[in-house]
């Protein structure tokens, strides 16, 4: 199986999608290919999002294609058996922690007690969620004391001006973020803006 660190490792940015076709996460796929990304948080948020992590799978198996907002049992047992090929969740459940899964999960935590019961778990790598809110920069700064061996990929909040700030720290592995795939650009089917976007994300990154 995957590790969940191979799949942080991927990329420094991992581009968290809500979908409202098969048709255009296609070709949002591809444009961020183009761009220098090759791995996708596809979110459950939108009924097309299972037919669409699908469809990028069996289209770009070269990918890291995953999927988001899964946040019990028998939508983690939906999206392995759509091939994807790594969960994101916002929090831990037990019934999740002790599924014996398929793909890697990478769960979300908030403070330090849910760090230390997805710990007891086996897990040494968690999303930080909501991160703007719980603290950001400072929170997990503060966690490289006690949680020295653990790894973060912050989700919320993150954009092109605090990305940075982020990634220099020793236990950010990858970021999670929207600003390279902006609503409007997909809405008028801007994909060569997405591309131009995602180049230009990378550059600056550190």
């Amino acid at each position: 199986m995957l590790n969940i660190k191979d799949v942080m490792s991927r990329s420094p940015i991992i581009p968290v999608i809500s979908t409202s076709s098969t048709e255009e996460m296609l070709f949002l796929a591809d444009a961020l290919i183009e761009g220098g990304i090759d791995i996708f948080e596809i979110t459950l948020r939108t009924p097309q999002a299972l037919d669409a992590i699908e469809a990028v799978v069996k289209e770009f198996p070269q990918a890291l294609t995953g999927a988001g907002t899964v946040v019990d049992l028998v939508t983690f047992k939906a999206v392995e058996n759509v091939g994807a090929k790594f969960a994101i969740s916002p929090g831990l459940t037990t019934s999740l922690a002790q599924y014996d899964r398929k793909i890697p999960l990478l769960p979300g935590v908030a403070t330090a007690s849910e760090i230390m019961s997805g710990m007891e778990y086996g897990f040494d790598s968690f999303k930080l969620f909501p991160a703007s809110v719980v603290g950001g920069v400072d929170i997990l700064k503060a966690f490289r004391g006690p949680f020295k061996d653990v790894m973060f990929c912050p989700t919320g909040g993150i954009n092109a001006s605090n990305a940075n700030e982020y990634l220099r720290l020793s236990n950010v592995a990858c970021v999670g973020g929207t600003w390279i795939i902006p609503k409007e650009l997909i809405r008028v089917k801007r994909f060569d803006e997405v591309t131009r976007l995602t180049k230009e994300a990378l550059s600056l990154l550190c």
